[in-house]
């Protein structure tokens, strides 16, 4: 068994970010899952994607959905649809961690179809 041919041996799983982490957890040619944590009173940059679709499924803690002009709160067993396109952003208002599971789908699914609008940790922002 060689362990040089796996991608965890070539790069970790979980990815670090200012609010928190992710985790892909099972990939296909157009869809992929992922296992998102935000810290308390951290949040995501406002974004859209050109390519793909995103379904957020709250599994603990509570989230605040930013969806285009809309603003609503989602608890454990919840979830949202965001439609490629939309401008969205989560925030986890709470003092726990909010924990949540991302399916995406669509034609393209790199980290790179992120357009950001607002980020309070200064990533760059097309606007």
């Amino acid at each position: 068994l060689s362990f040089k041919k796996m991608d965890e041996a070539l790069a970790h799983k979980e990815k670090f970010r200012p609010w928190g982490s992710y985790t892909s957890i099972a990939e296909g040619v157009n869809w992929q899952v992922k296992k998102i944590i935000i810290k308390p009173k951290e949040a995501i940059s406002l974004q859209l994607h050109k390519y793909r679709t995103e379904y957020w499924i709250i599994v603990s803690g509570q989230g605040l959905v930013e969806k285009n002009d809309e603003k609503f709160l989602l608890n454990k067993n919840e979830s949202t649809f965001i439609p490629q396109g939309n401008k969205h952003r989560l925030t986890n208002p709470g003092n726990d961690l909010l924990i949540l599971i991302e399916v995406q789908s669509g034609e393209y699914l790199g980290e790179d179809d992120i357009e950001r609008f607002e980020d309070i940790y200064g990533r760059f922002c097309n606007s």
